[in-house]
């Protein structure tokens, strides 16, 4: 069976693998359809800390059970749809003592750090598998992306008396917006590509900034009456907009970063405890795939304006990197394995 390698960087390669067999207690899932992530594009360049190649990529995942181990549950049944929880902890370091699992020392995420999900089958144990008689396979592949979201709304305590603001309409930031529209929260979203702040607006952001034509300073003062938003969710990962989420975020506000930053960061660190802000890391997710199920299964997301383009497998590589090369009008690129 096909799959494809992320085996240096800027290379990627197709390669022939054997299909699996599924273990006692794991399933055997055909794939279906696979999303290419901001890490495996960040992968992709070089730029992306934790990624290890060769490697085989993917963990946005719709598919298939096909088969199944004897000691895999009768509620588990052949020919249900599912998604995938696509981390691995460790259950030893600090992180995980608390229970804090996303935030495991040695976390090993699909294909990043153990291999990935875009081939033909892949093994899974059944206890990470979150099924919808609801949702289409593509939309399945877009639970993981958007739970990272939902998690960072989580971590910012993010309610109904909030205005939040929205750094980056990547498909994580959009998940961020989904998360504190769906708190009740007034959302402003942030972005230079007005595609995506378009998308945006579709899920509910009241207001949407394009900070390479506006002042971002001056609306966001506009718009929160002087204050500056009470949670900033940093979802770029660049020194100017970690800075900015700290400079514009309202005294005794929260800033929630998603980001990583490629190069190191300088702080005015006066306005942390002027301020007396809150900074929050937020990684991966912990308990928000049923949340994030429930709602796309409302049927409310702009699910065909966030997946900007289908490929089949064969052409997953080219399409990979020419998004390195130019990002413009690209929210979610989905890898089909249906042709083959």
């Amino acid at each position: 069976m096909k799959a494809l390698y992320l085996t240096a960087i800027g290379e990627t390669e197709l390669r022939e693998i054997e299909k699996p067999i599924p273990g006692p207690d794991e399933v055997l899932l055909k794939i279906s359809h696979v999303g290419f992530c901001g890490g495996d594009l960040n992968g992709f360049k070089g730029l992306f800390e934790l990624q290890e190649y060769p490697n085989i990529l993917g963990h946005e995942v719709g598919g298939t059970i096909v088969d199944k181990g004897s000691e895999v549950p009768s509620t588990v049944s052949i020919g249900t749809n599912a998604t995938i929880y696509p981390y691995l902890n460790c259950g030893k370091c600090i992180a995980c003592r608390k229970g804090r699992i996303n935030a495991c020392q040695d976390n090993k995420t699909m294909g990043v750090r153990r291999p990935g999900a875009m081939t033909e089958f892949i093994t899974i144990h059944w206890k990470y598998l979150y099924t919808s008689q609801k949702l289409s396979l593509p939309e399945l592949a877009l639970v993981e992306p958007l739970t990272v979201g939902f998690h960072a709304a989580a971590r910012g305590r993010v309610d109904a008396s909030d205005i939040v603001a929205v750094m980056g309409c990547g498909m994580v930031g959009l998940g961020a917006i989904a998360a504190a529209v769906n708190r009740g929260a007034n959302v402003i979203a942030i972005d230079i590509d007005e595609s995506k702040l378009a998308i945006a607006q579709k899920i509910g952001a009241t207001h949407t900034i394009n900070s390479a034509k506006q002042n971002l300073h001056n609306v966001l003062e506009n718009i929160t009456s002087g204050d500056g938003p009470d949670v900033n969710i940093e979802a770029v990962g660049s020194p100017l907009t970690y800075q900015t989420a700290v400079e514009e975020v309202a005294y005794t506000g929260r800033v929630v970063c998603i980001g990583y930053a490629k190069h190191a960061v300088t702080f005015n660190t006066g306005l942390f405890v002027r301020k007396e802000i809150e900074i929050l890391g937020s990684r991966n997710c912990t308990t928000e795939f049923p949340e994030v199920i429930s709602y796309l299964e409302q049927g409310t997301f702009p699910v065909d304006d966030v997946i900007s383009k289908t490929v089949d497998i064969q052409d997953a590589g080219t399409a990979l990197a020419d998004w390195a090369a130019d990002a413009t009008g690209i929210t979610k690129i989905m890898v089909s394995f249906n042709t083959i």
